[in-house]
């Protein structure tokens, strides 16, 4: 599955570092710790790398051996980030998961971090002139009151070539102190919504896509996912429902993400709505059957046939980890 025709994307967001217990026990007695990092629009940014999709990383990072850490994995995933500022007074964001028997609690370090400076400065940094779509979430614009108006001003910017897609990422944390209403604001002026209906349903009180149409009359497309069930997309004064891919799952984070990519890749491409929401839920097949958030993608002689297999084919497909 490659859309190596697409036109340019550039994704906006941050990207932090995630420290992860390298060994068994209690947090307080872990002393190796695993680096990685995290950040959802990076990580639509390396998945659209992997399927031939040029795309940009626009962020901050501090100038610190941590945001160099960010910017070496994000570029090595084949992502431009020369447009990201290094910030020589703020640090990268940082957090931790808490991983024990009863879950994986996260521990969020990213108050005062770099990219929540972002600000109006950084549209100059987008490129407009020269793609054919920004990706964007709800997390930027929970970060701090210049990467709210950063969005406010990027959404009511006019588009000469490029569209907007927004995915709501709802982080209830992040809003505690903030009013999440400006979210649908936002997503109403976006071309492509993307929402999960479980957080859809949270924030602007239905996952039921026809609602969320009559909620969000502005954008173009409308996708919600359902989880393990599948995707709907509203398109037109149409629904189309596809269902999902089962997968033997191995790690359930950065599926959304996945999705995304793949759907955005496909959607750019000028493809079927159909073979669109199969793209979101082959690439999210790809990072559900591997513990990293950016795995390799599925390869072609998987993927093509089921873009273009018919329904009973399609529902009969299962995939499993190698």
């Amino acid at each position: 599955m490659r859309f190596d025709q697409v036109g340019g994307v550039v994704c906006l967001g941050e990207t932090m570092v995630v420290m992860v217990p390298a060994e068994p026990g209690p947090v307080h007695e872990v002393r190796t710790w695993h680096r990685a990092i995290g950040g959802a629009e990076s990580n639509v940014a390396c998945h659209l790398a992997r399927l031939g999709v040029p795309s940009s990383w626009v962020s901050a990072v501090g100038d610190d051996a941590f945001g160099l850490a960010v910017l070496d994995t994000v570029a090595a995933a084949g992502v431009d980030v020369s447009r990201v500022r290094v910030d020589p007074v703020r640090p990268t964001g940082l957090y931790i998961k808490e991983a024990s028997a009863e879950g994986s609690a996260v521990r969020y370090y990213r108050r005062g971090s770099a990219a929540s400076g972002m600000g109006l400065e950084m549209i100059d940094r987008l490129g407009l002139d020269s793609v054919r779509l920004v990706h964007v979430s709800g997390i930027t614009p929970a970060l701090s009151d210049t990467c709210l108006a950063l969005l406010r001003e990027l959404m009511r910017r006019p588009r000469h070539g490029f569209q907007v897609s927004f995915d709501l990422n709802w982080r209830p944390a992040l809003w505690a102190d903030r009013d999440p209403s400006v979210l649908r604001e936002l997503a109403d002026m976006a071309d492509i919504v993307l929402a999960g209906s479980d957080e859809a349903s949270v924030v602007w009180g239905t996952g039921d896509p026809l609602r969320l149409r009559a909620l969000l009359p502005g954008p173009r497309v409308i996708v919600v996912k359902h989880g393990s069930e599948g995707a709907s997309l509203v398109e037109d004064g149409c629904v189309h429902f596809e269902p999902a891919l089962r997968v033997d799952v191995v790690e359930p984070v950065g599926a959304g993400d996945a999705f995304a990519a793949g759907f955005l890749a496909a959607t750019l491409s000028g493809c079927d709505v159909r073979t669109r929401l199969r793209a979101g839920h082959l690439q999210a097949a790809s990072a559900l059957l591997t513990k990293e958030d950016v795995g390799p993608p599925l390869p072609a002689h998987i993927t093509d046939p089921l873009l273009a297999a018919e329904p009973e084919v399609w529902a009969a497909a299962r995939l499993e980890g190698s």
